[in-house]
């Protein structure tokens, strides 16, 4: 009987605490009752963080094929070629390339179904420019990688904790340049893919999804901002005559209150600080980013590289360990 396909893990930023976690996670595996992953790196690298963290693990060069046997006695790695240096929170041109070859042959994997999802430790846009990375982001990476020299599939930025969703429909953009970027085909296509993904994926069989307004007060009638009555009002009409669960716009600063955002599945906000702010409030060290919209199932911690505290150990597991938990989840 072949082995089930593990889970792909990208080692990320190696002067950052991606590494730190993936390692702390692996020496703790038996008592977290973790899947079996296979982490795509550097060896090497991994070998001196391990000793760097004062951490007792075997490690095998191998294939996803063998990783799942391998697991439970050695950390299965998937060795990607390149010097990257042991220096934590002092980046390196030198490991720039094999940081973007990591996530490319874990996607590759993914893709092809050898491994059943991929989670990627935080990466440091700064530091991969000067190995010609040219993405505004990991998940434009991604996605680009998904779509493998063919259409660019529309990738979704979700943040979860338990049932608390949250999809900012604008991300990383200036904030005065939001109002310009919100049209209704956005909102309608962002709200189909979360909608589309909350079944196939979290199995949510009539998932619920309710939508903020921009403006303070949704806008108060048109009192405060028109881009309610002018943009979201109608593509949420649109969306719900073809039969989609979705309300609003709802004022964003009485969204969030818990008996509110409970009755539905996920909330859709206008700009990225006014769907993390809430999320991270409740849940800073365990919520998850959720890539929807791919072929694969991607997620990763909701933290950045943590150069001060990477190689010191100190760092919390929670967000890559609930981040490899979903993962699973959503592909058992």
């Amino acid at each position: 009987m072949s082995e089930p396909a593990p889970i792909a893990v990208s080692m990320g930023e190696p002067a950052g605490i991606g590494p730190d976690l993936i390692l702390q996670l692996y020496a703790n595996r038996a008592e977290l009752a973790l899947p079996p992953f296979i982490v795509f790196g550097s060896m090497a690298f991994l070998a001196a963080r391990a000793r760097r963290l004062g951490l007792s693990i075997n490690f095998a060069q191998t294939g996803v094929d063998q990783a799942a046997g391998q697991f439970p006695v050695a950390l299965p790695v998937a060795h990607v070629e390149g010097l990257v240096p042991d220096k934590p929170g002092d980046t390196s041109p030198l490991s720039g390339k094999v940081v973007i070859e990591a996530i490319s042959r874990a996607v590759a994997e993914t893709l092809a179904g050898k491994c059943r999802a991929i989670v990627t430790a935080p990466i440091h846009k700064a530091a991969l420019y000067t190995a010609g990375f040219r993405y505004p982001g990991h998940t434009e990476f991604l996605a680009a990688l998904c779509g493998n020299g063919g259409p660019t599939p529309r990738a979704v930025m979700m943040l979860a904790h338990e049932n608390f969703r949250v999809v900012p429909l604008t991300i990383h953009v200036p904030l005065r340049d939001v109002p310009g970027l919100i049209t209704g085909r956005l909102i309608r296509d962002t709200a189909q893919i979360v909608e589309h993904d909350l079944r196939t994926r979290f199995g949510i069989d009539e998932p619920r999804i309710a939508v903020t307004g921009l403006n303070p007060h949704a806008g108060e009638s048109g009192a405060i901002g028109t881009e309610e009555n002018d943009i979201i009002v109608p593509a949420v009409l649109d969306l719900q005559n073809s039969g989609m669960r979705i309300d609003g716009p709802f004022s964003a600063d009485t969204a969030f209150h818990r008996p509110n955002w409970e009755r539905y599945d996920a909330v859709i906000s206008m700009y990225h600080d006014q769907a993390l702010i809430p999320i991270k409030t409740v849940a800073f060290e365990d919520a998850v980013n959720v890539t929807l919209g791919l072929p694969i199932v991607r997620t990763s911690p909701d933290h950045g590289t943590a150069f001060d505290l990477a190689g010191t150990g100190n760092g919390s597991w929670n967000s890559m360990l609930s981040a490899m938990r979903l993962a699973d989840r959503l592909t058992a």
